[in-house]
């Protein structure tokens, strides 16, 4: 009987673990836990907390290996556009490439031994001091070398950079540049002589100057800067000063040469601009009379706030002084005719 009782709680026992209902009352487990069902848990804890220690190292393994790529890829491009554009031929006004020593060559050394005869000419430049004459010795004869030199500044004299929603930003062309160069191309050796950089200002000289008027091109780096300003030298030019004229709309441009310069209003881009039309009247009046000492003139024209306007008011008089001078000439003449026929006929009878 107890071998049987004994057989009982045994299956009792085994039917209680299989069904999962070895638990008391009080909620605490009978048997003790497995360790089988930790060993997932502790596995997965261990995988993220080690993914978290390298996602950063990670992140930070591929931002440093994009940003070297980035500076690596910048430097090349930057070579590689340094090696075109200080390499590359020169072209003439049809955009045709101009033959140099170095035409011929394989295209890579063509452009690798040009670029490096370009950098050498920039370091030059930098090392050398400011020329002192920066135009050439007059020509001699038989050469004609024109009496007078002009000096312009380009911008808001001849050109304005302007904005419009047709065609964004653009340099005007101001009315009668082309009338005024070429007349004063007969009495004058133009210059233009600007403070703007000459990446800028050469092919806009090109593209205002097809037939080429001016003579001589002189940019910023031909001027020095003094408190901010850049200063046109004029002394610097290699010609009399006494037949120089300077056009510019700002006075401080030409501070130790101040009777040098004629000041013109600054031009803001309106197309019912006169204004070259009427200097270039001045100019060829102030030549055509032979003037040994320009500055006298400009000199005087410079007390005047508008010296253009000035100019026209002036001639406006002188061409009424002469109406009247030739009425009242008319008028003599008429009386000695008639005096005369008068007396003529008197003798006649």
């Amino acid at each position: 009987m107890a071998g049987y009782g004994g057989l009982c709680l045994r299956g009792l026992r085994l039917w209680m673990r299989t069904t999962h209902i070895y638990r008391g009352c009080s909620g605490k487990n009978l048997l003790p836990k497995t360790p089988v069902e930790e060993k997932p848990r502790q596995k997965l804890q261990s995988t993220s907390s080690s993914n978290a220690n390298e996602d950063p190292n990670t992140f930070r393994r591929i931002r440093r290996i994009s940003v070297y790529s980035l500076v690596v890829g910048s430097l090349a491009g930057a070579v590689l556009w340094a090696v075109y554009e200080l390499g590359k031929p020169e072209m003439d006004q049809h955009g045709v490439p101009i033959e140099d020593q170095f035409s011929g060559l394989p295209w890579v050394r063509e452009f690798l031994e040009r670029m490096w005869h370009s950098l050498q000419y920039y370091q030059k430049m930098l090392e050398e001091p400011l020329p002192v004459k920066l135009l050439p010795d007059t020509l001699p004869p038989p050469y004609i070398q024109p009496p007078y030199t002009l000096v312009l500044e380009i911008n808001d004299i001849l050109v304005h950079l302007d904005w419009t929603y047709q065609t964004g930003w653009r340099f005007k062309k101001r009315p009668g540049v082309d009338f005024f160069l070429r007349k004063c191309s007969k009495y004058f050796e133009i210059v233009v002589y600007t403070s703007e950089q000459g990446m800028i200002a050469f092919p806009l000289m090109d593209a205002l100057d097809p037939y080429g008027y001016i003579s001589y091109r002189l940019v910023r780096g031909d001027t020095e800067l003094v408190e901010g300003q850049h200063v046109k030298k004029l002394q610097n030019l290699n010609r009399n000063l006494s037949r120089v004229v300077v056009v510019d709309w700002d006075r401080n441009a030409t501070p130790q040469h101040p009777d040098n310069t004629f000041v013109m209003t600054r031009w803001l881009g309106n197309d019912d601009d006169v204004q070259l039309f009427d200097l270039t009247a001045f100019l060829e009046l102030l030549a055509s009379k032979n003037i040994s000492d320009v500055r006298e003139i400009l000199k005087y024209y410079n007390k005047f706030e508008d010296p253009i306007a000035q100019f026209g008011e002036n001639q406006r008089r002188l061409l009424e002084r002469e109406d009247k001078t030739t009425v009242k000439t008319v008028q003599t003449q008429r009386y000695w005719t008639t005096r005369l026929l008068g007396r003529y006929r008197g003798t006649d009878n």
